[in-house]
């Protein structure tokens, strides 16, 4: 029971690696605060967290309203007695290089990212140990002629995060990253284009050595090492997760 006594919020997490971390924090013994938009979805994961026995908030959160994660961060640290973790996963996919691409990129997966952490900054420091883990990508590290949103607010994560973990220091509250590769699970992205774009697909399984995609489980294992006391010297670091898909 690393995390005993611990209190988390993941910021969209009612499916895929935010449901992932969100679970295995929670078997692993702290008190876990999810959101996300869609009340059913969230409702279900609630449940399903829960059943690890110990305190599960959710709440629904459009994480590209600045309010509404105003409101939510507050009312997960009310609900669990503070925050410990807060782990910023969710992403606008932005992957259209128009208007609304770039809107949905910058909405959400760079801003909400500072909205939640200055939220959560108040309780973070009053915490012991505290830590902030950032959801970005491989994406963020190289070009990308097929979600150049995507790609670009990533990188931005991962500059934020180093930021963020200089400022922070003194504080001791601790900042890193993780950039999975390409990672399955059911109903995800890559799920469907199993069936969407089929060349894509095996185009991209092809690129992965170990020859498979990620699971989210995977990525929840790194999120949690980085939140724990084993990494209390690690801050400002980009982790790629990606079963040698770099390479």
């Amino acid at each position: 029971m690393r995390f005993a006594g611990r209190k988390v919020v993941v910021m969209g997490g009612s499916r895929g690696i935010g449901l992932a971390i969100a679970m295995g924090f929670a078997a692993e013994g702290a008190a876990v605060a999810i959101c996300a938009r869609g009340a059913e979805a969230l409702e279900v994961a609630r449940r399903e967290i829960a059943g690890h026995g110990g305190v599960v908030f959710a709440a629904p959160c459009d994480l590209a309203d600045a309010e509404q994660i105003a409101r939510f961060v507050p009312d997960a640290a009310a609900a669990m007695g503070g925050i410990d973790i807060l782990v910023n996963n969710a992403s606008g996919f932005g992957m259209t290089d128009d208007e609304a691409g770039w809107a949905a990129a910058i909405g959400v997966d760079v801003m909400a990212v500072v909205r939640a952490s200055h939220a959560a900054l108040p309780f973070l420091e009053a915490a012991e140990g505290a830590a902030i883990v950032n959801l970005a990508s491989i994406s963020g590290l190289r070009a990308s002629t097929r979600s150049q949103p995507y790609a670009a607010v990533k990188a931005a994560v991962i500059n934020y995060t180093m930021s963020q973990a200089a400022t922070l220091a003194p504080k001791r509250i601790r900042v890193n990253a993780i950039s999975p590769g390409s990672i399955a699970f059911p109903g995800g992205l890559w799920e469907q284009r199993k069936t969407t774009n089929p060349k894509l697909y095996e185009a991209t399984l092809a690129s992965i050595p170990f020859g498979r995609f990620g699971t989210a489980e995977e990525i929840a294992e790194v999120a949690m090492f980085l939140a724990s006391p084993a990494a209390r010297w690690v801050t400002g670091q980009n982790i790629v997760v990606d079963g040698g898909q770099m390479l």
